[in-house]
C-alpha cells in the first residue's frame, strides 16, 4: 500500500513536466487525483485513464486558466461541490519569463505575478477553507531557486516565486491552528519545457556551478513534493526545500 493511500490530491499544472511527474508518482503511491490543466486534451485524459487503470485510483481532469479569476473560481467550486475531502494541494502551475528590469513590460510583469503568485493564493484560499473544516491538510507550493538568489534577467519570474515562498511561511503560521501544513519546493534547473526557456549559456553556467553537474529530472522534483505531502514530513511546515543539485553560485 502506498504512502498516500486513501488521500485525495489536487495538482495544478498537471499535464506535463514536473506536474505530470507528481501526478504519476502520487497515483503510484495510492492517491486519487484532480489533475488540473489549462486546456482540454484527449491525450491528457487518456493518460489519466491509464493511471487509474494501472494504480486503481481515480484521476479526474479539471480545466481552468490560472490567469482568469472567474474561470479558476468556477472550476474549483465544482471540485468542492463533490464533497470529497481534499487532503493535499500542490500549487505547481506557473509560467516562465526572462527579461531585465528595463526590458520587462509592466503588462507582462502583471501577467507573470498573477499566474505565479496571485492565482496560487486564490487556489490556496478556496482549498484551505475546505481543509480548515476537515482540520487537516497539506499544501505544497512550487517555488524556485530563482526566487532565492539574486540574478539579472529574471525580474518577473524571480519576484513571483519569491513572493510565493514568502507566502508559504506566512500560510504555515496562519493555517497550523487547523492541522494544515504548508511547505514549498524550490527546484533548480529541471529538464522540462519550462527549463528549456533559460538561455543555453545561462543553463551551462548554472549546471557548471552545481555540485551535481546536470539538470534535475521531473521525477526527482516530484519525489521531494511527495515527501512534503506525506506523513513522512509530519513535523515539517513553513519550510522551503531546495532541490537544486547543490547550487553554489
Amino acid at each position: 500500500m502506498g504512502i498516500l493511500a486513501g488521500k485525495n490530491a489536487l495538482i495544478t499544472g498537471a499535464s506535463r513536466g514536473i506536474g505530470w511527474a507528481i501526478a504519476r508518482l502520487f497515483a503510484r503511491e495510492g492517491a486519487n487525483i484532480w489533475a488540473c490543466a489549462s486546456k482540454r486534451s484527449e491525450g491528457f485524459e487518456q493518460r489519466l485513464a491509464d493511471l487509474s487503470e494501472e494504480y486503481g485510483c481515480w484521476a479526474r481532469p479539471v480545466y481552468f486558466d490560472l490567469g482568469d479569476d472567474s474561470e479558476t473560481k468556477g472550476a474549483l467550486t465544482k471540485v468542492l461541490r463533490e464533497r470529497l475531502p481534499i487532503h493535499i494541494l500542490v500549487n505547481n502551475a506557473g509560467m516562465p519569463y526572462n527579461g531585465t528590469v528595463l526590458m520587462t513590460p509592466i503588462k507582462q510583469l502583471r501577467e507573470v505575478l498573477n499566474v505565479n503568485f496571485v492565482a496560487q493564493i486564490q487556489v490556496s484560499q478556496m482549498v484551505s477553507r475546505a481543509m480548515m473544516r476537515q482540520r487537516e491538510g497539506v499544501i505544497v507550493n512550487m517555488g524556485s531557486v530563482g526566487g532565492i538568489e539574486g540574478r539579472e534577467g529574471y525580474l518577473a519570474y524571480g519576484s513571483s516565486k519569491a513572493a510565493l515562498m514568502w507566502a508559504t511561511k506566512c500560510m504555515s503560521k496562519e493555517l497550523s491552528h487547523y492541522g494544515i501544513r504548508v511547505n514549498a519546493v524550490a527546484p533548480g534547473l529541471t529538464d522540462t519545457s519550462m527549463g528549456a526557456v533559460k538561455p543555453t549559456a545561462d543553463a551551462e553556467m548554472v549546471v557548471g556551478a552545481q555540485c551535481i553537474h546536470r539538470m534535475a529530472s521531473p521525477n526527482e522534483i516530484a519525489e521531494a513534493v511527495l515527501f512534503l505531502a506525506s506523513e513522512r514530513s509530519s513535523y515539517v511546515t513553513g519550510t522551503v526545500l531546495s532541490v537544486d543539485g547543490g547550487r553554489i553560485v
